[in-house]
């Protein structure tokens, strides 16, 4: 809706929504210059602009006390306590971890390549990063996978995502009373199953104390948390179980959205496909790309980790994916009375004191002025080392930009690039319902002008606090020729 405005009134950098009372004036930014003014550090605003309550309707999901809706010195304090679990050589210590949780992944999707059925993507994968952060976070076992057997807190979770399905207009509790109520109700009790991961971390960190005689420093969001705690206090409790709320539902929605767009893209775009193959065959060999076996046996050797930083054209894959299906976008507000004031490429002025600030991904990223007439297409070459018109840094900002750029984002593009490595080479996906290819006389897929296979309609994003293909990204796979 908001592009479509947008093009209507001629494609502005900032175009003004008055929703009030609903919410304040929200300035949309179309433009990744004035986007960078409001992400960045300033006189008004030392730690970039303030996100607004937005978020307020999902405190129940993410908690009162996040680190999502911080401000200030109190985000920095919290980042600054969980900056050690995401630094990337850390990161790369879950490799195993990553990789053992994939085991189970795969052998989900060869049953699919037996049964010929119809499978949402989205769905197995989702459960896949669910369990990811789950070790990462809490390093206990969700058991997201084993779907009829998951645990308490994976079907708590799915229950209160599903109260967000196309929650588009995020109106007050009082438009929707029952709604909000069994929100509420599903947010407690997520908060009763982590209060007793919480509690058994605690105790099991002051066991091994006493027993080393010295501090436990584990890197676990849960023990990041903790570190230096001396008593399990209300306070504790209550902000350690937010925190777990957050990183649990941040760290597995939005990459498994991401997964599914690559791996839908990439098997509509012949020459990205191939460019991918070439890869995997260079990395472990014609033979060794195609089972996730010998991936993974490679990928926890000496030198593994080295592997993944080389996957380079698998990272421009993601990058495209994430400029075309961005998750979501990022609202901060200008407080009134600070006299927040930006200027526009064309060198206008204005103020912005009392608006909310909604950064649009998905206009920035499809800006004409910046992607030419190739904006709408899927060209990961675009970002290639020696592209000599690569895209200006400010233009990409799905994990957003300066001080409250997303933590995980590291952790997100390692198990993107591994998952794109393992199912890349060894399957062939087709997607089925929205998106199908458009095929000829003689059945055959039909390639377009933009180096892409023609649909016969557009899969989409739907709105669940984040973006989700809106039929869970519908696939039917079936193991990849020998021949290819």
């Amino acid at each position: 809706m908001l592009a479509g405005m947008h093009r209507e009134l001629g494609q502005p950098p900032i175009m003004l929504v008055d929703n009030w009372p609903i919410v304040p004036p929200m300035a949309v930014i179309a433009s990744h210059q004035v986007a960078e003014q409001i992400s960045k550090p300033s006189n008004a605003f030392p730690y970039s602009a303030p996100k607004s309550w937005s978020l307020d309707h999902a405190k129940d999901l993410i908690g009162h006390k996040s680190i999502l809706i911080k401000q200030d010195a109190e985000w920095k304090a919290i980042r600054r306590r969980f900056n050690a679990g995401f630094a990337p050589q850390h990161l790369m210590t879950l490799l195993p971890v990553i990789l053992e949780k994939m085991d189970l992944y795969i052998e989900n999707i060869d049953a699919f390549v037996r049964s010929g059925e119809t499978f949402s993507l989205d769905e197995i994968t989702t459960n896949l990063t669910f369990d990811v952060i789950g070790a990462v976070s809490v390093n206990e076992s969700m058991d997201a996978q084993y779907v009829e057997r998951q645990g308490d807190l994976v079907c708590t979770f799915k229950q209160l995502m599903k109260t967000f399905v196309d929650d588009k207009l995020q109106f007050p509790w009082w438009v929707a009373p029952l709604a909000h109520l069994r929100r509420r109700r599903l947010g407690q009790l997520i908060s009763r199953q982590l209060r007793d991961i919480v509690h058994r971390s605690f105790t099991d960190m002051k066991s091994r104390e006493r027993d080393n005689k010295e501090p436990v420093r584990l890197r676990t969001i849960v023990a990041l948390s903790l570190q230096d705690i001396d008593s399990l206090t209300p306070e504790v409790m209550e902000e350690t179980c937010d925190q777990l709320k957050t990183f649990l539902f941040a760290g597995h929605d939005t990459t498994s959205a991401v997964l599914d767009w690559a791996i839908y893209e990439l098997f509509r775009t012949p020459h990205a496909l191939k460019g991918v193959h070439d890869e995997l065959d260079a990395l472990f060999g014609r033979d060794g790309a195609r089972d996730p076996a010998i991936i993974k046996a490679m990928l926890l050797a000496p030198g593994g980790n080295e592997i993944v930083h080389r996957m380079q054209y698998i990272s421009t894959v993601l990058k495209e994916t994430l400029r075309l299906h961005s998750p979501a976008g990022s609202i901060r507000v200008a407080r009134p009375g600070s006299g927040f004031v930006v200027s526009t490429p064309e060198g206008g002025d204005y103020s912005l004191d009392g608006c909310w600030l909604y950064l649009n991904h998905n206009i920035i990223h499809r800006d004409p002025a910046v992607y030419g007439n190739t904006a709408n297409d899927f060209i990961p070459e675009r970002w290639l080392a020696s592209a000599t018109d690569a895209p200006p840094a400010s233009a990409w900002r799905p994990f957003e930009r300066g001080p409250r750029n997303c933590i995980g984002q590291e952790l997100a593009n390692i198990e993107l690039r591994i998952l794109v490595a393992m199912l890349a080479r060894r399957y062939d996906f087709t997607k089925i319902g929205l998106g199908e290819l458009d095929l000829d006389k003689q059945g055959r897929p039909i390639l377009g002008k933009n180096g892409q296979l023609k649909v016969n309609s557009e899969v989409y994003n739907t709105f669940r606090i984040a973006g989700k293909p809106v039929d869970g990204m519908l696939m039917k796979v079936k193991l990849a020729s020998t021949a290819g």
